[in-house]
């Protein structure tokens, strides 16, 4: 999964933009303790109908970045402890609150290629203004024929990579419709920082 954004003044950080389920129930699992790390991509499987890929990374090193102290169904959550190991390329950007997201194009943030964050073109299809119950706030669909070529879409690894509308975050990758990996789910920015900051 991937980290979504950081708040250097509280430290505090979200990733996800869904939980961490228990594969026979689907139940969040309750977690004592967790770390964000830094990873390397090995591998990717491009998604296909019915038949969702995924990103296959290894751990670098063993140093941690920081704690993971809450699970939630919008994401995980927690604090960077160690700076100096967080490798983070980018800029400072408004949050957009979701009564301003419009239909239309918009950007996704992903790193396909170790230390290379690209932005990718996606459609904002749908907005669920009123929805605070799940993390399916947004229909997207991913346009950008450079990622389709190299992931199909949305795969399994690309959870928490931030959705950029006129150069503000408007929230996160969730979730892909199994049946089309180029159509998924974005959960809002505003819902992430309520719950980061619980």
């Amino acid at each position: 999964g991937t980290a979504c954004f950081y708040d250097p003044e509280s430290n505090m950080y979200c990733a996800l933009g869904h939980g961490i389920t228990d594969v026979d129930t689907g139940d969040l699992i309750t977690i004592s303790n967790g770390e964000l790390v830094n990873t390397n991509i090995v591998s990717i499987k491009k998604g296909e109908k019915g038949n969702p890929g995924e990103i296959k990374g290894s751990i670098e090193g063993m140093e941690k970045i920081g704690e993971v102290y809450k699970n939630t169904s919008f994401g995980i959550f927690g604090k960077v402890s160690n700076k100096n190991n967080l490798k983070i390329n980018a800029e400072e950007m408004e949050v957009l609150n979701r009564n301003e997201i419009k239909k239309g194009n918009a950007q996704i943030i992903c790193e396909l290629e170790n230390g290379k964050k690209e932005y990718y073109d996606i459609e904002i299809q749908k907005i669920y203004t009123a929805n605070n119950k799940d993390n399916k706030s947004m229909l997207i669909k991913v346009t950008d024929k450079d990622l389709i070529e190299k992931t199909g879409g949305i795969i399994q690894g690309m959870s928490g990579s931030p959705i950029i509308q006129n150069n503000k975050v408007v929230g996160a990758l969730t979730n892909v419709l199994v049946s089309d990996p180029q159509i998924g789910y974005g959960v809002f920015a505003d819902i992430m920082i309520k719950e980061m900051m619980k």
